[in-house]
């Protein structure tokens, strides 16, 4: 070696930045773990791995609480500074949700009417989706349920998303009192039609993984229904026909008698999920970074990220500032009425009496907070 003579130092670096404080096992939290990374046969590549970052809050539908919020960051930021992963995996626990969003009853019960505190936890929040967006490994979207909300958002800020047929896609903030801000209104322009990304911003309206992979917004949908020993496609949409009457049906909820059978169907079989195609997709993936140069491959995908960045860099600091105002209105209304929906039997505000009192200018105070409120059934 012609530089022999200039001294080196050859030991390895740690670069992790958390230890697994913020990692769990027991819901909720988040479980972090290094899964070997294998060939299409199955077989292990030696000292290689992928990052799977689970939410784990499955009877609160993945929701995540300040603490997860804390586990994903440093899920992401550890996988992106440890030169064994290949790439993170970013998925939900259980059949049904990979993430609603922030946790409504923390959001009701103690952010509500504390906007400094609010303001705190949106630091977090952002920070969680820059560290998605900076995590110089490719990020996948295992989406194994739900993806609504701020579970939409975080959802998007990964590289690629694949679906569970069995999954719904939308926001709820103007329904429950925010505004998708972490996210959504950055990101859906950039996946959807400006007038599709306008009306799933705003609408609440949910819509099935099929009509998103049509729209663009998710890589591939694959069944997770299967039953004696066949994989059955989500009954509950159509999508073995594109037009009806000239009108795009493909990936709409069917309605009527079919409707109400599909959903029965799914209520008993969904359950018992198999995540068997989904994964498989997922490690097909995963072998195609596997098997590219790292550093040009990280390049090209920070290139694509960067426009979605754009906006979100863009607006995220003022945003928190009106997110955490909001708490003491909007939002107090809002995530109070979903949060006690048990209490009162609805889940959302009588609107027209609030836009009426508004109209009369009344004073934003608890009496009028009330009488759009509902209230406990007998």
């Amino acid at each position: 070696m012609a530089l022999e003579w200039m001294p080196r130092d050859n030991e390895k670096k740690d670069h992790a930045l958390h230890t697994d404080v913020h990692w769990g096992t027991e819901a909720p939290c988040v479980v972090y773990d290094k899964r070997p990374l294998t060939d299409p046969k199955g077989n292990v590549v030696d000292g290689l791995y992928v990052s799977w970052i689970q939410l784990n809050n499955p009877k609160q539908y993945n929701s995540y609480t300040t603490e997860m919020v804390k586990g994903v960051i440093a899920g992401f930021e550890n996988a992106s500074l440890d030169r064994s992963v290949v790439a993170v995996v970013f998925t939900g626990t259980g059949p049904y949700s990979f993430c609603t969003g922030g946790n409504t009853k923390e959001y009701s019960e103690f952010y509500s009417l504390r906007c400094d505190e609010y303001g705190q936890y949106m630091e977090l929040f952002n920070h969680m989706v820059d560290a998605i967006l900076a995590c110089k490994k490719p990020v996948i979207c295992r989406v194994n349920g739900m993806r609504v909300a701020g579970g939409q958002e975080i959802g998007m800020a990964c590289d690629l998303a694949i679906s569970s047929d069995l999954a719904i896609f939308g926001q709820a903030g103007p329904k429950h009192g925010s505004a998708p801000d972490g996210g959504s209104s950055d990101f859906l322009p950039w996946y959807l039609g400006i007038e599709d990304a306008m009306w799933n911003c705003v609408s609440c309206e949910m819509w099935s993984a099929y009509k998103m992979k049509a729209k663009t917004l998710i890589s591939k949908v694959v069944p997770v229904l299967k039953v004696d020993g066949e994989w059955v496609r989500n009954p509950m949409i159509v999508t073995d026909k594109y037009v009806d009457n000239g009108e795009v049906v493909y990936g709409e909820y069917k309605s009527g008698p079919e409707a109400k059978e599909a959903r029965a169907f799914v209520k008993e079989h969904q359950p018992n999920a198999d995540f068997e195609l989904l994964d498989k997709e997922v490690d097909k993936i995963v072998w195609t970074f596997a098997n590219l140069f790292p550093g040009c491959l990280i390049k090209s995908i920070d290139s694509i990220r960067a426009k979605k960045k754009f906006f979100w860099d863009y607006s995220k600091n003022y945003n928190r500032h009106w997110l955490a105002a909001n708490m003491g209105g909007e939002a107090f209304l809002g995530f109070g009425a979903f949060n006690t929906k048990r209490i009162t039997g609805q889940d959302t505000i009588n609107f027209l009496k609030f836009r009426q009192d508004i109209a009369e200018c009344s004073t934003w105070d608890m009496d009028m907070f009330a009488r759009a409120m509902g209230t406990p059934k007998e």
